[in-house]
C-alpha cells in the first residue's frame, strides 16, 4: 500500500472546523478503500502570524515542500502571505475551481456544470504595486505568453475529460486592455486550433458576468486571467448554494496544494455551522490529483465515493443550517463519512 504524505494547514477562523470535518471523511475513505495518507500539520495564517511574527514559518514550508500534496483550510487577512506566495514558490499555475449544481440544495439551475481553469500566478496578483507619490500610486499588470499557454492547454485538456458539452470559453477585456488581454486572446485562439473536438467561443469579462447569472447552464469550461477568475468565480459560487460548495485546486508539474475558494468566516468561527462541503469535495480533488498522478485506482474511486456520499447526504437533509438542515459542520461530515463506510 501506498503511503502518501500530505502537508494539511487548517487555518484561521472556521478553518480548524473545516479541518477536522474533513479528516473525518478521509478517514472513512482510508478505511475502505485501504489508502494510506500520513498527514503532517503545517502551521500559517493570522494566528501564525500573532505567535511567531510570520505568515508562513520556515519549518512550515519545509513541511509542504517534503510533501506530495498540501490540504489547506481557509486563512484570513494573511492571504496573500501565504496562498498567493505559495501558489508563485511552487509554480502552481493554474487554478482549478469547479461548481456544479448538487441536489436538495437552491440553486439557479439544475444543470449548472462548470469548471474555471484560471492563471494563477500573475497578472495584477503578482504584487507589483508601487507608490509614485502622496497623490498616485501604480499596480503592474503582467501577462506572459509562457502562462498564457499553460493555462489555455489546461483548459482544453480540462474539456476533454469532461462529460461536459466540450466547449471552452475564453474570457477577456481585449477590446480595451489590447496589449496583456490581447496576448491572452491570441493564445487562446492558437491554442484552440490544436483542439478541433473542441467547441471554442470568447466573452468580454462584463459579458460574462451577466451571462453567469442569465445562462449559467451555457457554459462548460471557463478560462481566464488570474483576476477576472478570481471574481467570476465567486459569483458563479452563489448559483450552486454558496461558497460553502465551492472546492479549489491550485495545479503545478510537480506540486498541488487543495482548498475551499472562501475566506475564513471570522464571524461564524466556533459556531460549528460552516458548510464544510468546500474543503471535503477539495479534498476529493486531491485524491483525483493523486489518483491521476501516481496511476492510482484506489485513490480515484475514493474520490468518487466522496462526491457520492455527499450527494446522498445532500439529499437526505442531514446538512448544516446554510443548506436548510440542523445538524452542524461535523455531523454533516460524520453523515458523509457513514454513507462512505455503509
Amino acid at each position: 500500500m501506498t503511503e502518501y504524505k500530505i502537508s494539511l494547514m487548517p487555518g484561521d477562523g472556521i478553518g480548524p472546523e473545516l479541518t477536522d470535518a474533513t479528516l473525518k471523511v478521509l478517514d472513512a475513505v482510508q478505511q475502505k478503500f485501504d489508502i494510506a495518507l500520513k498527514m503532517i500539520q503545517a502551521e500559517a495564517g493570522d494566528l501564525v502570524l500573532e505567535k511567531r511574527g510570520v505568515a508562513l514559518p520556515a519549518d512550515s514550508l519545509q513541511i509542504i515542500k517534503e510533501s506530495q500534496a498540501c490540504l489547506k483550510g481557509p486563512v484570513g487577512e494573511t492571504a496573500a502571505d501565504v496562498i498567493v506566495r505559495l501558489r508563485q514558490l511552487f509554480d502552481l499555475y493554474a487554478n482549478i475551481r469547479p461548481l456544479k449544481a448538487y441536489p436538495n440544495i437552491s440553486v439557479a439551475n439544475p444543470n449548472i456544470n462548470m469548471v474555471f481553469v484560471r492563471e494563477n500566478t500573475e497578472d495584477v496578483y503578482a504584487g507589483q504595486e508601487f507608490t509614485i507619490d502622496n497623490n498616485t500610486t501604480l499596480c503592474l499588470r503582467v501577462i506572459t505568453r509562457k502562462n498564457c499557454e499553460r493555462i489555455a492547454k489546461k483548459a482544453f485538456e480540462t474539456a476533454r475529460f469532461r462529460n461536459n458539452k466540450k466547449k471552452v470559453t475564453a474570457i477577456h477585456k481585449a477590446n480595451v486592455m489590447r496589449i496583456t488581454d490581447g496576448l491572452f486572446r491570441t493564445v487562446c485562439q492558437e491554442t484552440a486550433k490544436q483542439y478541433p473536438d473542441i467547441q471554442y467561443n470568447e466573452m468580454y469579462v462584463d459579458a460574462a458576468s451577466m451571462n453567469l447569472i442569465r445562462k449559467p447552464d451555457d457554459f462548460d469550461v471557463l478560462c481566464t486571467c488570474n483576476l477576472f477568475g478570481d471574481i467570476l468565480s465567486d459569483e458563479a459560487a452563489q448559483l450552486i448554494g454558496g461558497l460553502g460548495m465551492a472546492p479549489g485546486a491550485n495545479i503545478g508539474e510537480n506540486f498541488a496544494l487543495f482548498e475551499p475558494i472562501h475566506g475564513s468566516a471570522p464571524d461564524i468561527a466556533g459556531k460549528h455551522v460552516a458548510n464544510p462541503l468546500s474543503m471535503i469535495l477539495s479534498s476529493k480533488m486531491m485524491l483525483e490529483w493523486l489518483g491521476e498522478r501516481y496511476s492510482d485506482s484506489k485513490c480515484l474511486m475514493a474520490a468518487t465515493a466522496i462526491e457520492t456520499a455527499a450527494v446522498k447526504t445532500l439529499a437526505t437533509g442531514n446538512t448544516v443550517p446554510d443548506l436548510g438542515g440542523k445538524t452542524t459542520t461535523i455531523g454533516m461530515a460524520e453523515a458523509i463519512a457513514k454513507a462512505i463506510t455503509t
